[in-house]
């Protein structure tokens, strides 16, 4: 059975050689966020089971067979399998959507199909995150179309202008970089991660995909071609030949006739385009990144001021939502503050789940068990319980 390594996804030509080696000894790649600190980037690996990890990318490195806490090897993957993706289920636990080639390729193909890529003409630029699908999907897009790449370490607003200059044509960006930089010169920038702006320039296309999907497989509200799209009490559903085969440990929550069941809220427009209104849970997307509540509170809650704490998204204009955390503090006279909550983040979490605001509640709202309760009725029965537990709550911007 073929081996699974994990890479750091540093954002340079050395990951992209990588994973073509990775290809060529039939091994599957698991990109792994470099940003992490090293007890995240440790659970990650617990989760999802590597047979062998690369430390760094220089030209001598060589895999090291990886074994867990418990001193057990890491599990192969299947003949076929190209990658896998760390996502997270609704707990906030690593899963890790497993890639064929046979996906890989037909998202690739898709999009180029879509945007009328010319191999000979284009050039993609990788800047986004590339141990998330849409950083690694413009790699993994390039590589299957013979299409040419550059690779930048992280998206700096001025190295994204100036890429442009230089020759890049296509590019994939999170919507709070758009009003940062220079689009003029490509031909095509897709966004995902959330709705595009609506004075968003013309060649900017609005995407919409998942992990799960190899990225974006709606753009503008249409899908791609042999991409299928409905929505079933409220949630879209997918089928198409770039879904992933399953998860790392488990099956893909699949309906009966192939539909993927993605967990997103949505409609279908009069004129059949696909309109995404949020989760069907509690998701949060702050900057195109994800961030589920649960870890983060487990975090705060160790905080030695935090009695109780609740994570929500609230709207905001540049981020999308902010991740902002609801304390209950251990002393009312003396309660933290949003600094010695994002110190206490920092290092435990990821840099985009560390909370941007504080909001310090009397009390946070429960069921009758005692649970805090994470989905009231409503937004509105939220904020009325929210000021009915505390007439004065602290509020600072991070």
């Amino acid at each position: 059975m073929p081996e699974l390594i994990a890479l750091p996804s540093v954002g340079s030509d050395e990951f992209v050689g990588w994973l073509q080696r990775c290809w060529e000894r039939g091994a599957a790649a698991l990109p792994v966020d470099p940003r992490l600190p090293p007890t995240a980037a440790e659970r990650l690996l617990e989760a999802l089971r590597p047979t062998s990890v690369l430390d760094h990318l220089g030209p001598l490195a060589q895999p090291r067979p990886w074994l867990d806490s418990a001193g057990r090897p890491g599990v192969e993957v299947e003949d076929g399998d190209a990658l896998v993706v760390a996502t997270s289920g609704s707990t906030g636990t690593p899963k890790g959507a497993i890639l064929t080639h046979d996906a890989v390729a037909a998202a690739a193909v898709a999009t180029s199909g879509r945007l009328r890529v010319d191999p000979t003409h284009d050039r993609w630029l990788a800047c986004l995150p590339l141990s998330h699908v849409g950083g690694l999907s413009v790699v993994t897009r390039a590589l299957h179309t013979g299409c040419a790449l550059v690779v930048h370490e992280r998206p700096d607003p001025d190295q994204i202008s100036e890429a442009a200059r230089l020759g890049a044509t296509r590019t994939s960006l999170v919507a709070t970089l758009l009003p940062r930089c220079d689009l003029t010169g490509f031909r095509t920038v897709l966004v995902g991660g959330g709705p595009a702006p609506s004075a968003a320039p013309p060649n900017v296309v609005a995407t919409y995909g998942l992990t799960e999907s190899g990225g974006g497989v709606v753009y503008d509200g249409r899908p791609l071609d042999g991409v299928e799209v409905r929505v079933v009490d409220g949630e879209v559903r997918l089928r198409g030949p770039m879904l992933l085969r399953a998860y790392r440990h488990g099956p893909a929550r699949f309906d009966d006739d192939g539909w993927l069941c993605t967990g997103d809220a949505g409609h279908l427009r009069p004129d059949g385009t696909l309109e995404v209104v949020g989760r069907v849970g509690d998701m949060i997307v702050t900057g195109g990144e994800k961030v589920w509540p649960a870890p983060v509170e487990q975090i705060l809650a160790e905080h030695p001021g935090v009695a109780s704490v609740l994570v929500v998204g609230r709207p905001d204009d540049h981020w999308g939502q902010a991740v902002t955390a609801l304390v209950q503090p251990v002393d009312p006279a003396d309660p933290p503050r949003l600094a010695a909550i994002r110190d206490w983040a920092r290092g435990r979490l990821a840099p985009w789940q560390v909370p941007q605001r504080l909001e310090v509640v009397r009390e946070l709202p429960r069921t009758a068990l005692g649970k805090v309760r994470r989905q009231p009725r409503s937004a509105d029965d939220l904020a009325a319980e929210l000021s009915d537990a505390d007439d004065n709550p602290g509020d600072e911007g991070g």
